[in-house]
């Protein structure tokens, strides 16, 4: 199961991060250097949550991101749903 949230489509992307060494102009050195950049991964906060569809009276799971909860907090589940459904997502 990939890395996505549901509904907003978040996913993982790739960065790097740097190794520096030195003394910051700021405090009177020459300078920060980087001395090593090595590849990494930028992980969505993804939640697993069990909601309540009061239309279907059911729960139903679903991964989203903490972004999507404030979505789902503002617009109700019902709505949400109905449009993944549009996508083609089952839920």
């Amino acid at each position: 199961m990939p890395r996505t949230c549901a509904v907003t489509g978040r996913r993982s992307t790739s960065g790097r991060s740097y190794a520096l060494r030195g003394i910051a102009k700021k405090k009177k050195g020459i300078g920060l250097k980087i001395t090593g950049c090595t590849n990494r991964r930028f992980r969505p906060n993804l939640q697993e949550k069990r909601l309540w569809i009061p239309e279907e009276k059911r729960f139903v799971t679903i991964r989203l991101s903490t972004a999507a909860l404030r979505t789902v907090d503002k617009k109700g589940i019902s709505p949400i749903v109905r449009q993944m459904r549009r996508e083609g997502k089952r839920v």
